[in-house]
């Protein structure tokens, strides 16, 4: 897989954690494309802002100084959750293409549970409408999922939640993040 290239810094701590006793300085970011939650060094004299997009890939990073690893859930900060839950809203809304995707070719992972059972909001019942409506049409925008199964919860926000959930809580199945 290909890795990142540009990350959103979510929250910067310029003296580290508090609690760990290192001085460091380190970013809370998230990985543009793939969605992962990563830890930042940034260079020496280097500030980062909040909602700063960064390059991390190969290659020269102008402020990074290098990728500490994988941001656990418990360390997120609650301004970093904030911040999070303002970029995924942004995500949904630009990708909304790749997610009606999803809705499009979601699948079931073994005989007693689907993809599309994952999302917040929508059960058994919904699941079955979904694929009834997209064997006869595929979806085309979470306008035209909401128009064809009535009562449907907003298709944008129930995706948004998941990815949240994937992001700050121990997911069995994750759809969208890594």
């Amino acid at each position: 897989m290909n890795k990142e290239e540009h990350a959103i810094v979510l929250e910067y701590l310029p003296n580290g954690y508090p609690l760990e006793g290192k001085m460091m300085p380190i970013a809370q970011a998230i990985g543009e494309t793939k969605l992962t939650l990563l830890e930042l060094v940034p260079r020496k004299g280097e500030s980062l802002e909040i909602g700063e997009k960064v390059y991390i890939g190969e290659g020269k990073r102008d402020k990074i100084y290098y990728i500490l690893g994988r941001l656990h859930k418990e360390k997120l900060t609650e301004a970093a959750k904030e911040q999070l839950e303002e970029f995924i809203k942004k995500v949904v809304k630009e990708r909304e293409k790749e997610f009606i995707e999803f809705f499009n070719k979601a699948e079931a992972i073994n005989k007693r549970i689907h993809q599309l059972e994952l999302l917040p909001g929508l059960g058994k019942k919904y699941m079955h409408e979904i694929l009834e409506q997209r064997e006869q049409e595929e979806f085309k925008s979470f306008e035209d999922i909401q128009k064809r199964i009535s009562n449907l919860p907003h298709p944008e926000k129930a995706i948004e939640k998941r990815i949240l959930q994937e992001l700050t809580t121990l997911e069995r199945y994750n759809l969208f993040t890594q």
